[in-house]
C-alpha cells in the first residue's frame, strides 16, 4: 500500500464554516484516520497549507490541529509547484477573484458556495477552469445530511409513487445583537458586505432540488428585510439592509411543485432547523438534518375538519421513522473523500464549477423575482 501526498491551500478556515466542517470534521478528520483509500488500496493523505490574513490566529489553529504549515502569503502558497489543490470558504465576494488565481496558477479548485457574487463572475470562473483543464468542485453538503440520504432511498425504491410536492422549512430566529449576542456573523445582513439570504439559501436548494427531485424550471421569490437594524461583535448598532427572509415557489420538471422558506426571523416549531416534506401518491415522507419519517398510503389518517371538537388525532403519531441501518460519516467529509478520489483515481464526480454557476443563477433569478414581482423561467446556463 503506497501512501501519496496532496498538498492543500486551505483559504478562509477561521471562519464559522471553514473552521468547524472543512478543517477539524473533514481535512483534520481525515489525516488522523490514516487519510483517504484509494480503489487500489492506496492511501492518499492530505498536507495542508493554512491561508490566513492574521498570523497568531493561523498559526494557533495550526498548532491546535497538527498541521505543520501556515502562512499569510497566498501569493507565495499559489506559486508552490508541490501544492496542487487550492480550497476557499472566506468571503463570497473575493471568492471569484481567488478562483481565477488559483486556476491561472495551474491548481485544481475545491471551494464553498456560492462561488460568485453574481452570475456573470460565476460562468467566468468554470468556463476558465474548463479551459485549462483544471478539475474542480463545489461543496453541496446537504445531498449528503443522513436526512436527505434517506429522503433519496425512499425516491429510489419507488416509496413516493408520483412525486406531488416538496415543501421546505429552513432557519431559526437569530438574535439582533443588542440584548443577547447573535450566533451569525454581521456581515450577513449587510448587502455592501455580500450577506442576504437568498444568496446564500438559494444556491442550496438549486442543487437540493434538481438531485434529488426534479431540475429547477421556473420561480417565484419574495424577499424581505424583517429586522431593519442590528448589532455587530463589537456592539454598535448598524442598518441590516440585507434580506433576512425569503418566501419562494419553484416549479420543477415532472410537474412537481416545490415551496421553501428560508428565514433568520422564526422561532423554530418543528423537528429541526431544517425540515423537507415530501408529498407523493403513495407515501409521504419529511426528513430534517438526520431523522426522517414516512407515512405510507395505507397508514394515512382520515381526519374530519371539525373546528367545534378539539383535535383527537396525535398526527406526530402517524408517522414512522427510517431506521440508521447505517453509519452517516459528517456530511463536508463525505464530500471531500469523493473530491479526493476523483483528483486522485478519476473517480466519478457530478458537482464541478457548472454546479455552482446553476446556484448563484437561482439566486440572482431569486433577486430579479422579488424585484419585479413576477415568475421566471429558468434556463439552461452554457458553459
Amino acid at each position: 500500500m503506497a501512501v501519496r501526498r496532496l498538498g492543500l491551500i486551505m483559504h478562509g478556515v477561521t471562519g464559522r464554516m471553514g473552521l468547524n466542517q472543512h478543517l477539524i470534521r473533514s481535512i483534520a478528520a481525515i489525516r488522523a484516520n490514516g487519510g483517504v483509500t484509494l480503489a487500489n488500496g492506496d492511501r492518499v493523505m492530505p498536507d495542508p497549507i493554512l491561508v490566513g490574513r492574521n498570523a497568531d490566529k493561523i498559526a494557533a489553529l495550526a498548532q491546535e490541529h497538527g498541521i505543520a504549515r501556515w502562512t499569510t502569503d497566498l501569493d507565495g502558497a499559489l506559486a508552490n509547484p508541490d501544492d496542487t489543490l487550492f480550497f476557499d470558504a472566506a468571503t463570497t465576494q473575493m471568492r471569484a477573484e481567488l478562483l481565477e488565481r488559483a486556476i491561472a496558477a495551474g491548481k485544481d479548485i475545491y471551494c464553498e458556495k456560492p462561488i460568485a457574487d453574481d452570475l456573470s463572475k460565476a460562468i467566468r470562473v468554470a468556463r476558465l477552469a474548463k479551459e485549462r483543464g483544471v478539475k474542480n468542485g463545489v461543496v453541496q453538503d446537504k445531498l449528503f445530511l443522513p436526512g436527505l440520504r434517506k429522503i433519496k432511498m425512499l425516491a429510489d425504491s419507488g416509496f413516493f409513487g408520483r412525486m406531488l410536492s416538496v415543501r421546505g422549512e429552513f432557519g431559526y430566529w437569530v438574535f439582533e445583537g443588542d440584548w443577547q449576542p447573535a450566533q451569525r456573523p454581521s456581515w450577513n445582513y449587510r448587502l455592501a458586505d455580500g450577506g442576504g439570504i437568498i444568496l446564500d439559501m438559494l444556491c442550496h436548494w438549486r442543487y437540493v432540488l434538481d438531485n434529488l427531485f426534479g431540475e429547477v424550471k421556473a420561480l417565484s421569490c419574495l424577499g424581505a428585510t424583517h429586522i431593519p437594524r442590528r448589532w455587530d461583535e463589537a456592539g454598535n448598532s448598524y442598518a441590516a439592509d440585507s434580506d433576512d427572509a425569503a418566501y419562494a415557489t419553484f416549479e420543477l420538471e415532472g410537474g412537481v411543485i416545490a415551496h421553501f422558506n428560508s428565514s433568520w426571523c422564526v422561532r423554530v416549531r418543528r423537528d429541526d432547523l431544517v425540515t423537507f416534506q415530501i408529498d407523493g401518491t403513495q407515501g409521504s415522507a419529511v426528513a430534517g438534518l438526520s431523522r426522517c419519517y414516512t407515512q405510507h398510503r395505507v397508514n394515512t389518517p382520515k381526519p374530519v375538519w371539525n373546528p367545534d371538537m378539539a383535535q383527537t388525532i396525535d398526527f406526530y403519531k402517524t408517522w414512522d421513522e427510517v431506521p440508521d441501518n447505517q453509519t452517516y460519516p459528517n456530511a463536508f467529509r463525505v464530500q471531500w473523500e469523493m473530491f479526493i478520489r476523483h483528483l486522485a483515481e478519476n473517480a466519478p464526480w457530478p458537482y464541478g464549477l457548472t454546479e455552482g454557476v446553476k446556484g448563484v443563477q437561482l439566486a440572482e433569478l431569486g433577486l430579479q423575482s422579488w424585484r419585479e414581482r413576477r415568475w421566471l423561467d429558468v434556463t439552461p446556463v452554457e458553459i
